[in-house]
């Protein structure tokens, strides 16, 4: 999934832009007698706006902003995940480091930091099937997979993952038999899961970059499969 600027500024204001909401409302409905610019109703434009303050006052300086957005706009996102999963794939040695000791066996691609400081990997497999949750927030390995979802910090989806998970996988389009367990993780802001998926038949002859290609973030996070063919995910 790509994030945009605008998804980055709209996503990191959110909370921000929530508590200031009901006083510029207020201001909005009382009449003044002097003339003053309307709050933009565009989440877009409000990010924006925020931004142009918070610059203006000295309390950001563009050229870290603009480094961070390109950050998580270039460098951070399932892409990263999908390599992980990838060479898991197609090196065995690997994917032993990775399921031993996650946080080395990223590291050796180059992935870790803020968010993802330590994740531990789970193996689906015929008969079991992982799916990541964090019931208290959104806890979620940045490094990996980017930023979550929308539908990953929702309190539905926190609270039916643990006591429905079928359900839940249901509702996602994936239908499991009930000779398969499923097994849900818990993720806190100490210790992030990233789900390894099975690969899927057919794909022997695939490089490690066309097998990357494959892999889906929903797939990471336990919600889908990997198949061959590329599927679009939710936002």
């Amino acid at each position: 999934m790509t994030t945009t600027r605008r998804d980055f500024l709209t996503a990191a204001v959110t909370a921000a832009g929530a508590a200031v909401t009901p006083d510029l409302a207020r201001v909005q409905e009382h009449d003044h007698d002097h003339d003053h610019q309307a709050v933009p109703s565009d989440p877009a434009l409000r990010v924006k706006a925020l931004e142009s303050l918070l610059v203006e006052k000295g309390l950001v300086d563009r050229a870290a902003l603009d480094a961070l957005i390109d950050t998580y706009e270039h460098k951070v996102g399932p892409r990263n995940g999908a390599r992980v999963v990838a060479r898991a794939w197609t090196d065995p040695a690997y994917k032993q480091r990775l399921l031993t000791n996650s946080d080395a066996a990223i590291a050796e691609l180059g992935y870790g930091g803020l968010q993802g400081e330590h994740m531990v990997v789970v193996e689906n497999t015929p008969k079991i099937h992982n799916l990541v949750v964090c019931t208290l927030c959104s806890c979620y390995p940045w490094p990996v997979l980017g930023l979550p979802p929308v539908w990953y910090k929702s309190a539905p989806y926190r609270s039916r993952a643990v006591i429905d998970p079928r359900g839940v996988l249901r509702e996602f389009g994936l239908e499991l038999g009930d000779d398969v367990e499923v097994r849900v993780w818990d993720s806190t802001a100490e210790l992030r899961y990233l789900v390894l998926p099975e690969r899927p038949a057919g794909t022997e002859k695939m490089s490690e970059e066309e097998l990357a290609a494959l892999v889906t973030r929903d797939s990471m996070v336990g919600v889908g499969k990997v198949t061959t063919q590329t599927e679009g995910m939710r936002a």
